[in-house]
Formats: C-alpha cells, sequence, structure tokens
C-alpha cells in the first residue's frame, strides 16, 4: 500500500511547527520516520499534513552544564552511538543505541521520536526513565514545559502531549564516577522489538537507585530504592521469586510465559549492576 494524500511543511523554528500543530489537529511531526513511515504506506496513520522538523537547528543541539546534559528532539541514536554527542552517562547511553534495531534505522531515528512515539517495547523509554532523565516541550506561543519521562508517558503510544506541542529535547542527568547500569532486553532475534526489557542504574554518590522493566504493553514499570537503600534493593532483587513480587507490585501483569520474560531480563540487568 501507499499512504494517502497529505501536505508537507518543512519549517525551521520551533514556533512555526507549533503553530503549525496547533492549527490543523490531524498533523503529524516527521523526525526520523521510522515508526511513522510506515505506518503512512499501511494507511494506520492518514494525516492531512506532515510537519518535518528534522531542519529546525534548536532541536539539533547539545547543552552541557554540570549536573546535566540536553540532547535536542532530532539527535539520532548513530549520533549517540558513535559519540557524536555529549554523554553524561559514561558510555551507557552508546551501549544501549547499538542494540536498537539496525545501523539504517539508527542512522535516521532519532530519540526525541521514539520518545513522542512512545512504544512500550522502544529501547530509550525505558533506559531514560531508569536514568531519571526529563522531557523538554515546546508549545504554541513560546510556552515551554518539562516532566519526567515516567510522567510523560501515559499508556502504550499515549503521551502527555497536547495540541500543538513537540518534543523539544530531553535533559539527562550526569552520573557519577561511582554510577553502574545494566541494561538486558529479550527478543526473538537481532533487530527485533523487545519481548522484555530490564535496566538497573545504581548511583550511590547520587543517592539514586531505579530499576525499569520495559516491552510490558504500558508505561515502564519502576522499582525505587529509597536514598541509600540501593544496595539493599539490589542484593534482593538477585532472587527470581523477589524480582517477581516486585514486578507485581509495580503493575506488571501478564501469563506465566510473560513474566518469566520479565523476571529474567530484570534479573540481567540487576547482575550487570552487583557484579564485581
Amino acid at each position: 500500500m501507499k499512504a494517502a494524500a497529505f501536505d508537507y511543511a518543512r519549517p525551521d523554528t520551533i514556533a512555526a511547527a507549533c503553530a503549525l500543530l496547533a492549527a490543523d489537529p490531524d498533523a503529524k511531526v516527521m523526525a526520523g520516520g521510522q515508526s511513522l513511515g510506515p505506518m503512512l504506506n499501511l494507511r494506520l496513520a492518514q494525516p492531512s499534513r506532515l510537519v518535518d522538523i528534522t531542519r529546525i537547528r534548536d532541536l539539533a543541539r547539545i547543552e552541557e552544564s554540570d549536573d546535566a546534559v540536553v540532547l535536542g528532539a532530532v539527535v539520532t541514536h548513530a549520533a549517540i552511538e558513535d559519540g557524536r554527542i555529549a554523554d553524561p552517562s559514561r558510555g551507557f547511553l552508546p551501549r544501549v543505541a547499538r542494540g536498537i534495531a539496525y545501523r539504517a534505522v539508527r542512522t535516521r531515528g532519532t530519540v526525541g521520536g521514539s520518545l513522542a512515539h512512545a512504544d512500550p517495547a522502544a529501547d530509550w523509554l525505558s533506559t531514560l526513565t531508569a536514568l531519571g532523565a526529563e522531557i523538554l516541550i515546546s508549545g504554541p506561543h513560546g510556552a515551554r514545559r518539562h516532566l519526567p519521562v515516567g510522567d510523560f508517558v501515559r499508556g502504550a503510544m499515549s503521551t502527555a502531549l497536547e495540541p500543538g506541542e513537540i518534543v523539544d529535547g530531553v535533559r539527562i542527568p550526569r552520573l557519577s564516577a561511582a554510577a553502574r547500569c545494566g541494561f538486558h532486553k529479550i527478543c526473538r532475534k537481532t533487530g527485533e522489538f523487545a519481548e522484555g526489557m530490564g535496566v538497573a542504574v545504581h548511583d550511590p554518590e547520587r543517592g539514586v537507585c531505579r530499576i525499569v522493566a520495559g516491552a510490558g504493553g504500558g508505561r515502564p514499570a519502576v522499582i525505587e530504592a529509597s536514598r541509600g537503600a540501593g544496595s539493599r534493593l539490589l542484593a534482593r532483587l538477585v532472587d527470581a521469586e523477589a524480582v517477581r513480587e516486585a514486578l507485581i507490585e509495580a503493575g506488571v501483569a501478564g501469563d506465566e510465559y510473560r513474566m518469566r520474560v520479565h523476571v529474567a531480563a530484570v534479573r540481567r540487568a540487576v547482575a550487570e549492576v552487583v557484579s564485581p
């Protein structure tokens, strides 16, 4: 099949993009197009207009501060993989980026597009939730706001974006030298969407210990330790039954096969963090 007819606009400012979206509720944003393109061709999406944001310079920005790095929404997975951007994660983000789909997809796909699409199996959704990242949002008339990734995502393919708003970027806290991270996803073959995903981040210097289970069909499930209790939580989650209980308490549901997949993914992510 081929896409239904649509108008096309390529604004050069965030304000112009937001104005176009606010004026046309049936318009869709296009960044990398790696999810939207197939949906258009299958006519699962039939927008009246595509608003192409790839040429907006402000959305390709990299901003560094002492405690965080901001990545503009159109920064690609490949740019992160190749180390062409400032890395607040001490190598963790490039590692995750290398496992996203295939190189051709990573060359075009963007971090902002992935978050705005809110596919439960997307790597950045769970990873950036675990890192405590914030979504930066721009709207009509210069309005700006920010939300934690966990609050931005409301469910499968559902976000807190309002009419006329776009994802502007993502603010990622810097990890300390003492931080350790683990990531594991379970796929039937390389490049496919994950059936289960586990992400673990322990940064004792900042008092952060957060474990996330993704690819569960909805928003990522978060298990978080109180300040100073991270090591105890990780020690407990080495045990499979403890992981299962924690996932159920965090809202993860499914049949026995699905639960086993989620438990395995989270245990393997935790094992990376606690290993010598």
